[in-house]
């Protein structure tokens, strides 16, 4: 590479290729936050609104609806953000007391449903043996820890394809 070429790269916090760990979501409660400042954002514009006339260049009445929109998305980001009280170990515990063998390798992905935005978990597990016989997808809501569904089959994949790539 030239001086004079620029290349983006990943500052060295954020490059996954080194990290081993478990990996923790964060938690979407957090939009409460967010939801909070969006309705303090409204409530000074309101009182923008009630203390000075609307007729000037820089208040008028085009501050009404902003005010009455950032009520809104922060109502918004204030219910949709609900806590997640299951974590990731916890609902890959109950995903393999639901799919009835044991699991080897198994992945974690955080999802949202609804126009709330409830979280879910997606828990893709595989069985423990080699190479893995059956494979399942368990939906956990992760709020509550209800199973909301699952689907368990014989894993459909060809293990002898694997044989000759090593």
């Amino acid at each position: 590479m030239s001086t004079g070429e620029h290349r983006d790269t990943l500052p060295a916090e954020l490059d996954a290729a080194g990290y081993v760990g478990v990996t923790t979501f964060p938690d979407p409660g957090r939009r409460k936050w967010v939801g909070a400042m969006w309705l303090v954002v409204a409530a000074i514009a309101g009182v923008i609104l009630a203390t000075h006339p609307i007729d000037g260049v820089l208040i008028n009445r085009g501050l009404v609806p902003f005010a009455v929109g950032a009520a809104l998305v922060g109502a918004y980001h204030f219910i949709a953000g609900r806590g997640l009280k299951l974590r990731e170990a916890d609902a890959l515990v109950i995903a393999s007391k639901e799919v009835g063998f044991p699991i080897g390798h198994a992945s974690a992905q955080l999802g949202f449903r609804g126009l709330l935005s409830r979280p879910t978990w997606r828990i893709l597990v595989y069985s423990a043996d080699n190479p893995p016989t059956k494979r399942g997808m368990v939906l956990i809501d992760g709020a509550d820890g209800v199973v909301l569904g699952q689907y368990v089959e014989d894993n459909p994949e060809d293990p002898s394809i694997w044989a000759g790539a090593s």
